[in-house]
């Protein structure tokens, strides 16, 4: 197995991510090959607690232009992981 540290890449951070923590839903940037399996996994041993879903979204990278240059921001996946009821909050997102 990988580690946990290479899959999970970071939390998202949002207005509309921070609304979802109170039904224990959190959303983090994922490794683009890492199946949900291995996501709920990385999850429960970095952070000490008992995943319950998974949804995975592939991203697509916005269109920026600069003058008339013309380049993409790269694509990603994003994973909201829904976590058991008797599960402790995650702490990086509490206020």
């Amino acid at each position: 197995m990988k580690d946990p540290r290479d899959i999970i890449i970071r939390p998202i951070i949002s207005e509309e991510s921070m609304m979802e923590t109170d039904n224990n839903k959190y959303t983090f940037e994922v490794d683009k090959r890492a199946n949900k399996i291995e996501i709920a996994k990385a999850i429960e041993e970095i952070f000490d607690v008992n995943v319950q879903k998974v949804n995975t979204m592939n991203m697509k990278g916005k269109v920026k232009r600069r003058g008339m240059d013309v380049g993409r921001r790269k694509n990603w996946k994003k994973a909201i992981v829904t976590l058991t009821d008797d599960s402790k909050a995650i702490e990086m997102f509490s206020n």
